[in-house]
């Protein structure tokens, strides 16, 4: 998978397509990532002591990697990913700006 956790992300389709967001959690088995503040869906919990309500909590849910595409830091545009390796790192390069990522 090319995208990390901390990279700047922008939706391609759903309900947020257009927005960007921050990775908080990546799901490499499942081929997934979580966005934050987008995707946001709600869950009801029960409640745990006596006495205490249920409530309602929103959540970022899990959305498929191909529905995002990373942000370059340094053009800001949405875009692919390639991979070079320089001095024996395999290091992420912009297709548009030849920039490291």
């Amino acid at each position: 998978m090319k995208i990390k956790k901390g990279d700047k992300v922008k939706m391609l389709s759903g309900k947020d397509r257009g927005k960007d967001g921050k990775i908080t959690r990546v799901i490499s088995k499942d081929d997934s990532v979580v966005v934050d503040g987008l995707n946001l869906i709600k869950k009801h919990k029960k409640s745990t002591k006596k006495g205490q309500k249920g409530e309602r909590v929103t959540i970022s849910a899990p959305t498929n990697v191909s529905n995002v595409q990373l942000i370059c830091p340094k053009c800001g545009k949405a875009v692919r990913i390639s991979s070079k390796i320089i001095n024996d790192k395999k290091v992420r390069i912009c297709k548009k700006c030849q920039a490291e990522i």
